[in-house]
């Protein structure tokens, strides 16, 4: 069986600070790259925003990224939060559950404590989105 795999990019969100792809899609499913708090016209980071900020920035991106695909978070089945500071997790949940709602069935997730990001930031989040058929658990 042979499947498709190609990179993903959207000029609504910044591009890659290295060599990767915004996304790559692999079959049904679609591996979002880390994306960081990056303004997708500046391309530059705003180190005074505030972890919500930076927050919604980096989900706001990653929402442009799915819609180059015709997605949305309701594909997602699995989300990587990394944080320099766990204990903002309780802000970065708040404004997560917001692009989260109205939809029944949420992704699998991890949030991890890490010691540095890429660029100083305070939070990267990688993605995998399911483009196959859903079916209800009911």
């Amino acid at each position: 069986m042979t499947h498709t795999q190609y990179a993903v990019q959207s000029s609504r969100a910044p591009a890659p600070v290295g060599p990767y792809s915004q996304a790559l899609v692999a079959g049904d499913f679609v591996f979002v790259s880390g994306q960081i708090p990056l303004s997708p016209d500046s391309k530059q980071f705003d180190s005074s925003l505030p972890i919500e900020e930076q927050s919604s920035l980096v989900l706001r991106n990653i929402q442009e990224i799915l819609k180059e695909l015709k997605l949305d978070f309701s594909s997602l089945v699995k989300v990587e939060i990394f944080l320099t500071d766990l204990s903002e997790f309780s802000k970065v949940n708040a404004v997560y559950s917001t692009f989260f709602e109205g939809i029944t069935t949420l992704p699998a997730r991890v949030c991890v404590q890490v010691t540095k990001l890429p660029l100083g930031v305070d939070i990267e989040i990688s993605c995998i989105a399911f483009r196959g058929e859903k079916h209800d658990s009911s």
